[in-house]
């Protein structure tokens, strides 16, 4: 069964750190674009961060804070994320498509095969 398995969120204080893993089973993420999404309440789903062949992405409002990385050997993507703001909580979700739906300065939702059912990720004091 193909499946990614999102974790890592939780509650943290304004300027804390998160890092959320995306874990597949069922197929490798060596040759997949992974993307991270998020949807906070009452908003559209907006794309945060992606990976694919060496490119990485983020969305402007995450730069210099968010971090994405690759371990081929472990099968999973990692968006570590720092400086958290009040305005960063919503559902994460991670999501796999074919390498070109990701590059340096886009990533494509409408390409993504595979999602993951998310991980609630709350910024507050």
């Amino acid at each position: 069964q193909l499946q990614l398995v999102e974790s890592g969120g939780g509650l943290v204080q304004p300027g804390g750190s998160l890092r959320l893993s995306c874990a597949a089973s069922g197929f490798t993420l060596d040759y997949q674009a992974i993307g991270w999404f998020r949807q906070a309440p009452g908003k559209e789903r907006e794309g945060v961060s992606c990976i694919s062949d060496g490119s990485t992405y983020y969305v402007d409002s995450v730069k210099g804070r968010f971090t994405i990385s690759r371990d081929n050997a472990k099968n999973t993507v990692t968006l570590q994320m720092n400086s958290l703001k009040p305005e960063d909580t919503a559902v994460y979700y991670c999501a796999a498509a074919p390498p070109r739906y990701c590059g340096s300065h886009y990533l494509l939702s409408s390409g993504m095969d595979y999602w993951g059912k998310g991980t609630l990720v709350t910024v507050s004091s």
